[in-house]
């Protein structure tokens, strides 16, 4: 596949970089705050961030109250409790780990599509992709092993549902309502915001033992892995097309076990190394499409008609 100019590559680069690196700083950011706590302060500065490119390019944020309804709904399953649950989950969980199980989101999009039956080309490459998946899955867990994984590493394949179903929430009730992408993009974040918010009375007041380190993680988390990001991905899905910003999940998951190895010194085990080349190759299937055989041009046979003598 052919994406567009050295523009849309650095900014494929970038939003790669910005997404796969999230896993670090959140396991980075846990030294000092609570996954309540985080996934609060990321969301205040990620919606910061998209409000004020929202009112910089000259948009403004939409007004229609049943379309907040559903977007509230979205930011819920797609952002609020999913980025909560990666924080907990991470609590025992690698980086590294956690970036690959997020990788099988286009598996649980796939499994809605088949299960709602709005998937109409079910090939044979796409189940088998399916099932390639979901054994990649089940490598990383190696439940035949002693050190099967945790239920925090549960928690983090309940994140990755979540955002499958946001997607399939989104593109039936959010998308083509006339607001502009990062319009959309900023009140998701805004509405996450004010979710995370109704539960820090109850989960969020502990005492913050505060750590430099982990403070610069979480401003990271929320600026660059929230609000630029959000607003990176909304411009390549506007200039490039659905396809090519989805080409960036591949790199997600080895952006994710290459910065837990070098900064957090996580160990590459050959089930977490065979598991992330077996997802991505089933995520890889999934995206195959079936050629359209076009018709044959109908051929018209004129006779010919004798010159008048």
């Amino acid at each position: 596949m052919i994406v567009g100019g050295g523009a849309t590559l650095v900014r494929m680069g970038l939003l790669a970089l910005f997404w796969g690196s999230s896993f670090l700083w959140i396991k980075m950011g846990l030294a000092s705050f609570t996954p309540v706590q985080m996934t609060f302060v990321r969301l205040v500065l990620g919606a910061g961030v998209l409000i004020t490119l929202c009112y910089a390019g000259g948009h403004r944020l939409p007004r229609d109250r049943r379309l907040w309804g559903h977007v509230a709904v979205a930011a819920l399953t797609g952002n609020a409790v999913p980025f909560t649950l990666f924080a907990l989950g991470e609590r025992t969980v690698d980086s590294g780990v956690a970036g690959v199980l997020n990788a099988t989101t286009p598996l649980w999009v796939l499994l809605i599509a088949i299960m709602l039956r709005t998937e109409r080309d079910l090939s044979a490459p796409k189940i088998a992709g399916l099932v390639l998946g979901f054994t990649g899955t089940l490598l990383i867990f190696s439940p035949w092993q002693a050190s099967f994984a945790s239920w925090d590493a549960l928690l983090l394949l309940v994140a990755a549902m979540l955002y499958a179903v946001s997607f399939a929430y989104i593109g039936r009730f959010v998308s083509g309502r006339g607001a502009a992408p990062i319009a959309l993009s900023a009140s998701q974040i805004t509405a996450a915001t004010g979710l995370t918010a109704l539960a820090m009375p109850v989960y969020g007041l502990e005492a913050v033992h505060l750590r430099w380190e982990a403070a610069v993680a979480v401003a990271i988390l929320g600026i660059f892995g929230t609000g630029l990001a959000f607003a990176l991905n909304y411009r390549i899905l506007s200039d490039e097309g659905p396809t090519t910003a989805a080409t960036v999940g591949y790199l997600l998951p080895v952006v994710s076990v290459l910065l837990g190895a070098l900064f957090l010194d996580e160990k590459l085990t050959v089930p977490v190394v065979a598991g992330m080349v077996v997802v991505l190759a089933g995520v890889g299937l999934t995206r195959v499409r079936r050629r359209r055989v076009e018709p044959p041009a109908p051929v018209i046979v004129t006779a010919k008609v004798p010159a008048a003598p």
